[in-house]
């Protein structure tokens, strides 16, 4: 059974006032992970179209990631963390099992008490279900969010295991939103879920059905397990229609779609996506060959870049999309 919840916004407007990412500086290349994944570094760019992807450093977890990119986002705002009254992390890689990195950042960046802090969990629809909760949370009391999206997938990898190992980067990408007076704003989003398809992507033990054991560790159950060749059938079956159906709702075609920021799964996919989703005249937005699959990073980290790169202009329609485990899908649409 699949349930959704959508939300469009005809007044009270809340847009994204500042973004901000960041990248670890440490490259893992294709032949780095070539050998122990028994493939070639050929094989990899055909399979993937990744050239490189980053690894954290070992000082570093999914909060101080997520911590980066929140200054880098409260300086684009121009704000300070005093200003913030709700944070909304999105992982599914955190430090530890408890507390929410949206508390540890909470604390990184100096907010006070009256901050609300917690995490979501929507595997890489993270971010876009994370800054859907916010938005809603926003029209409702008013003040400023900060909405992040990070994960350090590395830390969860087989290096023997050639379907996941070449696919995952570390990284995270955040967003202020807060009232605005047209520009950048949240036009409507909308978030779905399948659970007859949760177990296609997991991490199975650590948690309460498999807690950490000498049994689980042996068994490489800590590490990313994913049915690949079903994630692609899941997109290519349902991802078109679920789009199409979200731009007849908000009255948008197709053709009026002027950017295309989506979930980074691999480089190949996200340039297969403008073709099957038909939003022809849209720019595609692509991090994925030099960063790989950052999880819930990868559409703020996109979007972050393509709002730098100064492609996208005032009045642009903006459509981000997203999709993961669980199975979850999110859609948003942005007026720029």
């Amino acid at each position: 059974m699949s349930s959704s919840i959508g939300t469009q916004r005809a007044e009270g407007a809340v847009g994204i006032l500042g973004l901000g990412a960041y990248i670890p500086s440490q490259v893992i290349t294709n032949e780095e992970l070539a050998g122990p994944a028994s493939v070639t570094e050929e094989w990899i760019l055909a399979k993937t179209g990744i050239h490189t992807r980053r690894r954290a450093k070992p000082d570093e977890a999914t909060s101080d990631l997520a911590g980066y990119a929140a200054r880098a986002a409260l300086e684009n705002a121009g704000l300070r963390a005093a200003d913030i009254s709700l944070i909304v992390g999105a992982t599914s890689t955190p430090d530890m099992l408890g507390p929410a990195i949206a508390c540890q950042v909470a604390d990184h960046i100096g907010c006070p008490i009256t901050t609300a802090a917690f995490d979501v969990h929507a595997a890489c629809s993270g971010f876009l279900t994370a800054m859907t909760t916010a938005e809603k949370f926003l029209l409702g009391t008013g003040g400023h969010a900060l909405v992040i999206g990070a994960d350090t997938y590395t830390r969860f990898l087989d290096p023997a295991d050639r379907r996941t190992v070449v696919l995952w980067g570390d990284g995270a990408g955040a967003a202020v939103l807060g009232p605005t007076s047209g520009t950048r704003r949240i036009l409507a989003s909308k978030l779905l879920s399948d659970g007859a398809d949760f177990d296609v992507a997991t991490i199975p033990a650590g948690g309460s059905r498999l807690p950490a054991s000498k049994e689980t560790l042996e068994a490489g159950q800590h590490f990313v397990s994913m049915d690949g060749r079903r994630v692609s059938s899941i997109v290519s079956e349902r991802l078109p229609g679920l789009v199409e159906e979200f731009l007849k709702e908000q009255g948008v075609a197709k053709e009026d779609v002027d950017h295309l920021v989506t979930h980074q799964p691999n480089a190949n996919l996200v340039q297969n996506l403008k073709g099957m989703l038909g939003v022809d005249n849209a720019r595609v937005h692509a991090t994925a060959p030099k960063y790989g699959n950052t999880g819930s990073a990868s559409v703020p980290v996109t979007l972050e870049e393509a709002a730098r790169d100064g492609g996208m202009k005032p009045g642009d329609t903006v459509l981000l999309v997203a999709f993961g485990a669980g199975f979850t899908f999110a859609f948003t649409l942005l007026h720029w």
